[in-house]
């Protein structure tokens, strides 16, 4: 079950919010096909995220495993699901410290995100550089799919 979306009312309010857990989100399905459409995106076509009988044979998962960059990708989108925030117009991801993908992602997994706002910076002009703290849960593991700290700048 997913957390209630945390509500931030204002780009000014965000150095409020700091060290406040997000989420956890709503569990994503990392269904084959999207594997597949990821692969077909990136051109990476690796035989561990593709090729279901080779993969059922000889990988130690006994199945395809999501990329690692699929799994980042869903990042925005679940961040989004766990934080409102009001008062800007614009959101730039600056960068990405200290990821990690620590377990795989089999295909037909669920996985969901677990965030924290770990800095907030006030910018000149009213923006605010924000950088969370982000796991990603795969369902079932005892290690999380990745951690990352993200690092995003709001402008009004």
């Amino acid at each position: 079950m997913a957390a209630p979306k945390t509500a931030i009312p204002s780009l000014e309010a965000l150095p409020d919010f700091v060290e406040v857990a997000l989420g956890p989100s709503e569990w994503v399905p990392v269904e084959q096909a999207r594997i597949d459409a990821f692969a077909a995106a990136t051109d990476d076509y690796q035989w561990i995220h593709c090729d279901v009988d080779r993969a059922s044979r000889e990988s130690p998962w006994k199945s395809t495993i999501a990329h690692g960059y699929l799994t980042l990708s869903l990042i925005p989108g679940l961040l989004e699901e766990i934080l409102s925030l009001d008062g800007w117009s614009t959101a730039v991801n600056s960068g990405i410290d200290k990821l990690r993908f620590q377990a795989p992602v089999p295909s037909g997994s669920r996985v969901r995100l677990h965030a924290q706002i770990e800095k907030a910076r006030r910018m000149p002009g009213g923006g605010v550089r924000v950088t969370f703290g982000l796991r990603m849960e795969a369902e079932g593991e005892s290690k999380p799919a990745l951690t990352a700290d993200v690092h995003y700048v709001y402008l009004p």
